[in-house]
């Protein structure tokens, strides 16, 4: 069974969690939640939701909550790609490449990391 999707704001919670794990809920209100001017309850439901979600798990440490990610905010946005391509795009990555053309802003590395993907889906089609 797939995990439940997550907003923007999950996700960013969740990769600020994936830099410092085992953070209490105060740890991650003043590093994460001040600078965004989020107050502790909002920051606390966040969390809880990314829980029950199966994105964090929490542990009692010394006395208090500490929250960790159970998988890295990499495969997540993989997971939110996949289905962006295939509910929105119905599949097909054309549209999505044509706007990285159009937008014109793709940095050297970001091409040389796009020149190798296209690579590596070529080597496999081969390899059929």
């Amino acid at each position: 069974m797939s995990k439940k999707t997550i907003g923007d704001q999950e996700l960013a919670l969740l990769q600020y969690i994936e830099e410092a794990p085992k953070s209490s809920v105060a740890e991650v209100c003043a590093g994460y939640g001040e600078a965004r001017g989020l107050a502790r309850s909002t920051v606390l439901t966040m969390m809880e939701r990314l829980r029950a979600k199966g994105y964090l798990t929490r542990r009692r440490i010394d006395g208090s909550f500490r929250y960790s990610a159970t998988n890295g905010a990499a495969e997540v946005m993989t997971g939110a790609v996949a289905r962006f391509v295939e509910k929105t795009l119905q599949g097909s990555v054309s549209p999505f490449v044509a706007w990285m053309s159009e937008r014109g802003q793709v940095s050297d590395a970001e091409l040389a990391e796009l020149e190798a993907l296209v690579g590596t889906l070529q080597s496999r089609r081969k390899g059929r």
